[in-house]
């Protein structure tokens, strides 16, 4: 007989409401990037809801606000979820682990990648 899952992280909705955040100190710059990301991206639909309906009331800027504010609020929210949570927690981590380039490297590497455009460019 299987074992059944009484994880509390599939709490669904209740995860959703809730204000702390899941697993506090792990993963925190990869969350913070995916919430400024999002913030970004919300600002940007609720400018253009503003835009789009300031012409005809208003109230237009009130809504654009609101839309922001409730947007900012649901991608926080969404960041500290737990299963996103934990896959962003596991992307850090991985990313920690990749070796990366020098400076020097990486800039031959681009003199070589681009020299090799412009010559099969050129046939």
């Amino acid at each position: 007989m299987a074992k059944e899952k009484t994880d509390s992280s599939q709490g669904g909705l209740l995860h959703f409401v809730r204000l702390g955040l899941y697993k506090r100190n792990q993963g925190r710059i990869t969350r913070q990037v995916s919430f400024a990301v999002l913030a970004i991206v919300i600002a940007l639909a609720s400018w253009k809801l503003y835009q789009t309906i300031a012409s005809s009331t208003p109230l237009a800027f009130g809504i654009g606000l609101v839309a922001f504010l409730v947007g900012t609020f649901v991608s926080y929210r969404f960041v500290n979820l737990p299963r996103f949570a934990d896959f962003l927690i596991s992307v850090e981590a991985e990313m920690n682990k990749v070796s990366w380039s020098s400076q020097g490297e990486l800039i031959r590497s681009s003199i070589v990648v681009i020299a090799v455009i412009f010559i099969l460019a050129l046939f």
